[in-house]
């Protein structure tokens, strides 16, 4: 009889188990779980669709896309707007300069130089598209992201006590501003986005990089 009871008790608490111990249970933000597995997919150029000869009236457009976490959405655009069978519709990831002339979005790494955006003693920010290069001899600790807003948090190691630091980026980018505040034994730096991303951190000799995936 107390053996049963034993093993009751086992099983039992082997419901109620967290998964991993390391976890808190709850949150108040909500973090999306992404694989880390990088896949590349070919960007969007442009794509043509014929519509048959019966044609005489776009209603809408249904878009389906995979989202961060790897469900699948959907956004629908109505429209009722009357059109010519004999053209094809297309869609493609391109917008207009003022003087209306227009451009393909062009590959992160074939951008122009880095621009400086935020700079202290022992620490500069430069950016360009999807990339943040963090210009510093000083350690990365350790580096995770946060949401409500989305932001990348990296701890550097240095002794150091200064007034908290905040700078906005450049209109347009996506790096919206970039705080310090100094802790015992390291620093701060909480990096906020514009939107939802997943991140890669790649360390150089005196530098590193983030980017946006």
């Amino acid at each position: 009889m107390f053996r049963f009871f034993v093993l009751f008790l086992l099983f039992f608490s082997a419901l109620e188990a967290r998964e991993n111990p390391f976890f808190p249970v709850k949150s108040g933000d909500d973090i999306f779980i992404t694989s880390n597995q990088s896949v590349e997919i070919p960007p969007l150029k442009q794509v043509s669709v014929t519509l048959p000869s019966t044609a005489r009236v776009l209603e809408s457009v249904t878009l389906s896309y995979k989202n961060l976490d790897g469900s699948i959405s959907e956004k629908k655009i109505r429209l009722h707007n009357s059109i010519d069978w004999h053209l094809p519709l297309f869609l493609s990831q391109h917008y207009r300069n003022p003087k209306g002339k227009r451009i393909a979005q062009k590959s992160t790494h074939t951008s122009s130089s880095f621009s400086l955006f935020a700079k202290l003693s022992f620490i500069k920010f430069y950016q360009k598209g999807k990339i943040l290069k963090i210009a510093t001899h000083d350690k990365l600790l350790r580096n995770f992201l946060l949401v409500k807003p989305h932001r990348i948090v990296c701890d550097f190691q240095r002794d150091i006590d200064i007034r908290s630091y905040e700078k906005r980026a450049p209109k347009g980018s996506l790096f919206k501003k970039v705080r310090i505040g100094t802790h015992d034994g390291y620093y701060r730096v909480v990096i906020e986005l514009d939107g939802y991303y997943r991140y890669r951190v790649k360390k150089y000799r005196s530098y590193y990089l983030i980017e946006l995936l």
